[in-house]
């Protein structure tokens, strides 16, 4: 995975399936923003099961944040 591969995707079958999709990928992103120091994580549910996970220069660098555009 490189960081051309943000934004992550991802649709969830269950609250299961969302929560550990979403750390997976919340991880995979954070390796990225630690290698690179300029980026935080902005995560953005799209619907009642789709989210996205990128790394942002809008979120400070060692943040996550949430955001509902839906």
């Amino acid at each position: 995975m490189t960081a051309a591969d943000f934004p992550l995707t991802l649709t969830v079958a269950d609250r299961q399936s969302m929560d550990s999709e979403l750390d997976a990928a919340v991880t995979a992103a954070a390796a990225f923003a630690l290698a690179g120091k300029r980026h935080g994580i902005l995560v953005t549910r799209i619907g009642a099961d789709t989210f996205t996970v990128d790394l942002s220069e809008a979120v400070p660098f060692g943040l996550t944040r949430e955001h509902q555009a839906w």
